[in-house]
């Protein structure tokens, strides 16, 4: 697969149902090296389970398994939760079937035999489809726009890097600590090393750009929002 969209993928992790143990199995040696975490599940009850527990920020899985299908998993997740982002995979290619998946947001729907090439169309989709997100209130009288790079107060306005563009825009959309070994991945080149000095300035030049003590420091593992 493309290397930037698997580095992209390192700091996501996924929730795969899948019945077929065969099949689990593949594509577990796919997806192994790609994501931050994989929580494998064999049926639709043990796939809520670890939905609830784990909270994924990406959850592949099949149409048709015991105990609760991936039909009836997605409804009962989008109960409670309207943005997780979900790949569906499926024998099925009959209109029933892509009705009732239709109507669930999915990011994208697989048909079986499951491919390297249809599997990376999906996950591409997956990181896309955090780009159609691109202006936040960070608190009250602060707007960021990711498509102008642009944090805005009450009195002034402050233009982003590249990397700090990228690096606001993680933990906006994640909504949780980005450790320092995902900041490494993501914002430093392949060819370079992010030393505690480079990261200590980038810190501190971003710091300056939002509203105090917005960004929160958790030591020895990286940093979140306080909002």
């Amino acid at each position: 697969m493309d290397y930037n969209l698997v580095n992209q993928l390192r700091s996501f992790t996924l929730l795969y149902a899948e019945d077929e143990i065969g099949i689990q199995n593949n594509i577990f040696e796919i997806l192994d090296c790609m994501f931050k975490n994989i929580y494998l599940a064999k049926d639709g009850e043990e796939a809520y389970k670890l939905y609830l527990e784990k909270k994924p920020d990406l959850i592949i899985t099949d149409i048709k398994m015991p105990k609760m299908s991936g039909l009836e998993l997605v409804k009962k997740i989008r109960e409670s939760n309207p943005k997780v982002r979900v790949i569906i995979t499926s024998a099925h290619t009959d209109l029933e079937y892509l009705l009732d998946a239709t109507e669930l947001h999915l990011v994208k729907y697989i048909v079986k035999p499951i491919t390297e090439e249809k599997l990376s169309l999906a996950l591409k989709a997956f990181i896309d489809s955090f780009e159609n997100s691109t202006i936040f209130n960070l608190i009250p009288l602060w707007v960021y726009d990711e498509s102008k790079a642009l944090v805005k107060g009450p009195r002034e306005e402050f233009i982003l890097t590249k990397k700090e563009n990228i690096f606001l825009k993680m933990l906006l959309v994640k909504g949780r600590i980005i450790t320092y070994h995902e900041i490494e991945n993501i914002l430093w080149e392949e060819t370079s090393i992010m030393t505690q000095n480079a990261l200590r300035l980038f810190i501190k030049n971003l710091r300056k750009k939002l509203p105090k003590n917005i960004l929160k420091n958790i030591q020895g593992t990286g940093y979140r929002l306080n909002i």
